[in-house]
């Protein structure tokens, strides 16, 4: 075909004059231009309307940047995939020899706390329940969610009436307990026509979410009153941070010589294999009766899901086990699933965080210990007899397990007999989608995150069709958001080691202008108000600190730093500020510990921001006194 093309170019300028053929370029290069800007027009429209839809917009941005393709080629139909799903659960059940135990009620003391009925709702909180929602759309909904939303006051008596029957009644509504499940290809290199490479995405309907929501409040408010929740377990709460609780705990360890171990446990469906009489029975240890323990018993029974695969629809399936994926119930309820987990880590004096179904164990210890694979062996021997126990599958062979050698130790071997596997120590690690090494250098995952950042930045080739404000709203969320993911743990590293992420953060900057390669970038970040990649790290830091200091968040993020309480009345005793760490942490040019950096770093905020009223105006003052710092 080329040679054809060159070979018709020859004879036409052959015959044909000069003249002719500047003319001719200068028809096809006009041609080109209006081409470009009319698709550059039509896009920027497009764009335009659907920012007040982010879930259109980013469907807009991912058409231009992956144009869609016909689905790869697949003899599979959703019965397969249901026959699939159930014989995955069947057959870790089955693995499970003891059987589950029956639901009884748990006698309770007067003086214990109980939460024995749900209160009605009225109408005004109602409709803050469903107009504050996501507005998510499930293909069992009659009429989608954000119109839904839009006539919840026409239609609030019967909510109203809808909601509170439930919460009196002890009786989850039936016709809101069907999912619909669509598999999505786990990774795109994967073989489509296996169906163990799928994930199952269940949708639940927005009607069904709302009552949970409801339930869910005044749940949550009961277990945080009475204090029934595990502390270390941060899966889904604000304010939480599951890995700066890790990286203290490693970091303290080696600054006191110690050597530790970090051993991540991974279940096999752990969500989907949840035991509902086991569940009930937590519940009611917890103090959970009557009408409301009636409720949770209605939502978990007589679950049925379908799976949809390219516009066909299965038989319904029934869903005997787990709490449903998707929902607003379903992490709380896991969790209270696994409370007493806790207890069997730490009769091992084992720490412990966990996020969901994701468990962290830490153990420190002197270089000397020669006991320690016989003491993590024994702990996982008790989890794992805990786990069969309450019908989760823990995994040996995907348990992974990082050595951290203390700061004048050496690395030492170390086997851990788990199961039927070994388990060995490796070099580097993905915990919670951060690259953990043995050096808690966090180099490997400083580098993932620049190559991820680095392949995100290839939508330059559809810049030309983006307005300077869609290209912003874009990068912000595919690459700034990746730079801000868990930055807390980059505080204290020196500026040699994040330059690769302010590098990253610079051409983001500059193709939001489309600029050239080596434009002066602090014009940029000023005018796009980004602060750098040092000061969103301090950012990150203090907000965590407000949220430790104003009882705001978790109880292991508050026991990190102390208030400052002078021995006599002084001015600064209403100043808000934290006692200053000690000389030779201040001066220690490599320590990287919250506690020793959030001090001194809200310590040299202004009264005013530090006094500040809400987390809203705080973190407005903090950017502005960052702002001034950094980029004046």
């Amino acid at each position: 075909m080329r040679a054809t093309m060159r070979a018709s170019e020859r004879r036409w300028r052959k015959y044909k004059r000069p003249d002719d053929l500047l003319e001719f370029q200068s028809l096809l290069s006009s041609f080109s231009a209006s081409i470009s800007a009319a698709k550059s027009s039509f896009y920027q429209s497009k764009i335009e309307s659907s920012f007040s839809n982010p879930k259109k917009l980013f469907s807009i941005f991912s058409n231009l940047l992956e144009p869609p393709t016909p689905p790869p080629p697949s003899t599979l139909l959703p019965g397969d995939f249901v026959n699939y799903f159930t014989k995955k659960i069947a057959d870790i059940r089955s693995s499970f020899s003891n059987p589950p135990p029956t639901s009884r009620a748990t006698p309770t003391s007067p003086l214990s706390p109980s939460l024995s009925s749900f209160t009605t709702l009225s109408p005004n909180q109602i409709l803050t329940i469903v107009t504050s929602a996501r507005p998510t759309t499930c293909p069992l909904d009659p009429i989608p969610s954000h119109l839904l939303q839009s006539i919840a006051p026409d239609l609030l008596p019967f909510l109203t009436c809808l909601i509170n029957n439930a919460l009196l009644s002890g009786c989850f509504p039936n016709s809101v307990k069907e999912a619909r499940v669509n598999p999505l290809l786990k990774k795109p290199t994967l073989n489509p026509s296996e169906e163990n490479n799928y994930r199952p995405v269940s949708l639940l309907p927005f009607l069904s979410k709302t009552l949970e929501r409801a339930i869910f409040n005044q749940l949550s408010s009961y277990l945080h009153c009475n204090n029934l929740l595990d502390p270390h377990q941060s899966g889904f709460k604000a304010g939480h941070s599951t890995l700066l609780a890790v990286s203290e705990q490693l970091h303290t360890a080696r600054a006191a010589s110690l050597s530790s171990v970090l051993i991540l446990l991974d279940l096999s469906a752990a969500f989907d294999t949840v035991n509902h009489q086991i569940l009930i029975s937590s519940l009611q240890e917890l103090g959970v009766t009557g009408s409301a323990l009636f409720l949770l018993s209605s939502y978990l029974d007589g679950r049925t899901y379908r799976v949809t695969w390219r516009g066909s629809v299965s038989e319904p399936c029934p869903l005997t086990t787990g709490v449903p994926q998707g929902s607003v119930l379903g992490p709380l309820l896991f969790s209270l699933y696994t409370n007493s987990l806790g207890a069997v880590i730490r009769s091992h004096d084992f720490s412990y965080h966990s996020y969901a179904d994701d468990t962290q164990l830490i153990l420190s210890f002197p270089h000397s210990d020669t006991q320690v694979a016989a003491r993590i062996s024994a702990c996982l021997t008790d989890i794992s007899q805990w786990m069969s126990a309450h019908h989760l599958k823990i995994n040996p062979d995907k348990t992974e397990l990082l050595l951290f050698p203390g700061k004048d130790s050496l690395t030492q071997d170390l086997t851990v007999n788990f199961g039927n596997s070994v388990l060995t120590p490796t070099l580097t690690a993905k915990n919670l989608g951060v690259t953990l090494d043995s050096q808690l250098s966090l180099t490997p995952n400083i580098t993932a995150t620049t190559r991820s950042c680095r392949y995100t930045l290839y939508i330059r080739r559809i810049r030309p069709l983006l307005t300077q404000k869609a290209a912003q709203v874009l990068i912000q969320a595919l690459v700034i958001s990746r730079l801000d993911y868990c930055n807390s743990l980059l505080a204290g590293l020196p500026a040699t080691a994040i330059r690769p992420l302010q590098l990253i953060q610079n051409a983001a900057a500059r193709l939001v202008f489309n600029l050239p390669k080596f434009s002066h970038t602090t014009p940029l970040l000023r005018s796009l108000h980004w602060l750098p990649v040092a000061a969103r790290i301090q950012f990150k830091t203090l907000v965590l600190t407000y949220h430790a200091v104003n009882g705001l968040g978790p109880a292991y993020i508050q026991d990190m730093v102390k208030p400052y309480i002078p021995t006599r009345t002084l001015r600064s005793a209403s100043a808000k500020l934290l006692v200053p760490p000690s000389l030779r942490a201040k001066h220690s040019t490599r320590s990287r510990l919250f506690a020793v950096l959030a001090p001194k770093w809200w310590n040299e905020l202004s009264e005013d921001t530090r006094t500040a009223e809400s987390l809203h105006i705080f973190r407005r003052k903090l950017k502005t006194n960052l702002f001034r710092l950094y980029l004046d």
